[in-house]
């Protein structure tokens, strides 16, 4: 399986440890499932969780993935 790069990096505030870039599906499946707050795993998350797995399988675009990153992040208050 291949990465898949976004066009510009989503930058994600985590606090404490702060801001992080994620430039890439593989990157953002690793944030998703590793770093995201318990308490913001919704259906926006869900949604990222499998867009950006569906575009390392290459089903889906970067750009639908970056999208719906984004919209996770934004709607769990951590998009920077």
């Amino acid at each position: 399986m291949n990465d898949v790069w976004f066009s510009e990096p989503v930058v994600i505030d985590f606090e404490p440890s702060g801001q992080h870039k994620v430039s890439s599906c593989f990157e953002a499946v690793e944030c998703l499932d590793q770093r995201w707050p318990r308490r913001a795993r919704d259906g926006a998350w869900r949604s990222a969780s499998r867009v950006c797995r569906d575009a390392l399988d290459g089903l889906r675009s970067p750009v639908e993935a970056r999208k719906t990153l984004r919209k996770a992040a934004k709607a769990a208050g951590l998009l920077a």
